[in-house]
Formats: structure tokens, sequence, C-alpha cells
């Protein structure tokens, strides 16, 4: 596999963008895209990036049940994956999200990150955890 992935974390107000270098090892924050009610709009800036960093897939994060089973969120993210899988022109691939929000918000508040500033880039950091671990996956296979 070569070029660069996009990470995705979809939220119910924000949806954090995150990128891959070139040799996908290291996944960095990129954007938190604000959630307007459109889809349309929303995939369609997920598209711009895509283009934008010229990325060959995207990885959108998935929240599983703690007991790994799929809850209303996982299927409420899987339906609007039938939506963006349309709009891309590059694979969409699914990787497990739990405690991605957690892992960010902890590693935010041990770098000093608060209030506001905080809640700007958590999604972002969410999307760098989850599309890290993708990432660490391709080379360490289990």
């Amino acid at each position: 596999m070569s070029g660069r992935a996009v990470g995705v974390d979809f939220g119910s107000r924000r949806i954090g963008i995150a990128v891959s270098d070139s040799k996908r090892v290291l996944a960095t924050p990129f954007e938190t895209i604000k959630r307007v009610g459109d889809q349309l709009v929303e995939h369609g800036r997920i598209n711009e990036i895509v283009t934008e960093i010229e990325a060959s897939v995207v990885v959108v994060g998935i929240p599983f049940s703690l007991d790994g089973s799929e809850g209303p969120a996982a299927r409420a993210i899987r339906s609007e994956l039938r939506g963006l899988r349309k709009r891309l022109s590059v694979p969409v691939v699914e990787q497990d999200e739990r405690f991605t929000s957690v892992t960010a918000e902890q590693s935010l508040r041990r770098g000093g990150t608060k209030g506001t500033k905080k809640r700007d880039v958590v999604d972002q950091v969410a999307a760098a955890v989850l599309l890290q671990g993708w990432l660490d996956a391709l080379t360490c296979p289990e």
C-alpha cells in the first residue's frame, strides 16, 4: 500500500480529521469539521481533504460497545458511511475506535490543553489515535 491515509472520527457535533505521512508511519491531527446538519457539505469537505493531500484510503472509526457489539452509535456511523463511500473515489475502511476519545482527552490534559482549545482539537486527536492504530496494524499484523 502507498499514499497517505485520512482518519475520520465522526461525532455528533464535530468530525475529527487526521492524516498520515506518505510512508504511512505517523498520524497527525489535521482539522475539525463542524457539523452543519448537511452530510453532503460535511462529506464534501472530507473529499476536498482527500484530494488536497492525495490520500489513497480513508479510515473511519466505528464506535463499538465495550463488549464489541454494535450499538446505536455504531449503526448510525455505518449509515453515514454508505453516503461517504458514494462520495469518495478512494477505499473507505473501518477501524474500531473504542477509547480513542478517552485517549485523546488524556493526552491533551497531560499536555495542559484546557477548555475551548481542548474542545476544538480533541476530535482531531481522536482521529489521529484511531488512524495511528490502523497504521500500526499495517506494520505489525497480529
